[in-house]
């Protein structure tokens, strides 16, 4: 396990390959930790990245930070802030799974200067998805967004919510290991309430702090690197037909495609086939 200071957060990360090759910087969701990266991570080493999978904002061993920013303003922030002290160069490559694709698509819509190629997986552009969030499949499991802006969020955030949660999202991948991963980033009632923070700053826009106004805005906008983004076809999260439009939601010159027999966590489930895709995408 390493450590480095950026945009005033202890960052915990781990990291594999060569010190002078590109940066690869992997950034992970909810709820899950840097080592859902365990298999892309020797993958992009071999090929000569300096592979990084930092663990997220308020995410142990991650500090919290004291002014309670999660927005995703605040995430693309950490990415760029990371690409620094990491002394990444134009050629760094950033991939992001769920609230790390969020940050992705924000920080290189910030600073598209720090990157040459986007992945991210499972979390489409969000004016993608507007119409079918809203049906009534999509709501239903979509629930844990609702409950987690209520007081009884942090009581029901325990092993057996999340276990759940992977259950449904990942029809019959076995999560035991990655479940207790996850849990150890959730290791205190400070952590348990920065990852339900994530949820609140997203429905409720008076949770953003002013400080990361500028990049709130740019993340909103469609950035200037391609993307590659990969789906589940099962994924029990966000349902596959919520990506029919996300194209037209992306950069000139990306991609978007449907990973068969895999869920909200396609990394973990279909890693070779995830891998071969994001591989070619970063090195084509």
């Amino acid at each position: 396990m390493n450590t480095m200071t950026a945009n005033g957060l202890e960052f915990g990360y781990l990291a594999e390959g060569p010190s002078d090759g590109p940066l690869a910087l992997c950034l992970h969701g909810f709820p899950d930790s840097a080592r859902t990266w365990r298999h892309l991570l020797p993958v992009l080493a071999d090929a000569g990245f300096r592979a990084v999978a930092p663990f997220m904002r308020g995410y142990a061993p991650t500090s919290v930070p004291g002014d309670g920013a999660y927005q995703t303003g605040a995430l693309a922030a950490d990415a760029n802030a990371l690409h620094e002290a990491l002394g990444g160069g134009p050629d760094a490559v950033l991939i992001g799974h769920d609230w790390g694709a969020a940050a992705a698509y924000g920080a290189a819509a910030m600073e598209p200067g720090r990157w040459r190629r986007v992945v991210t997986m499972a979390l489409p552009p969000l004016d993608s998805m507007l119409t079918s969030f809203f049906d009534y499949e999509q709501l239903r499991r979509s629930f844990y967004i609702f409950l987690f802006q209520t007081p009884l969020a942090e009581m029901s955030l325990n092993r057996s919510f999340v276990e759940g949660l992977w259950r449904d999202w990942s029809p019959g991948y076995d999560a035991t290991e990655d479940v207790a991963h996850a849990m150890e980033c959730l290791s205190s009632p400070e952590h348990v309430a920065a990852a339900i923070g994530y949820y609140r700053a997203m429905l409720d826009p008076s949770r953003h702090v002013e400080a990361y106004a500028a990049q709130q805005q740019a993340a909103s906008r469609i950035g200037e690197r391609p993307v590659l983004y990969l789906h589940g076809a099962d994924d029990g999260c966000l349902g596959a037909d919520l990506i029919k439009d996300a194209e037209r939601h992306l950069p000139p010159g990306s991609r978007t495609a449907l990973v068969p027999a895999a869920g909200h966590f396609l990394q973990l489930e279909r890693p070779d086939a995830v891998n071969a895709r994001v591989l070619g995408w970063l090195t084509g």
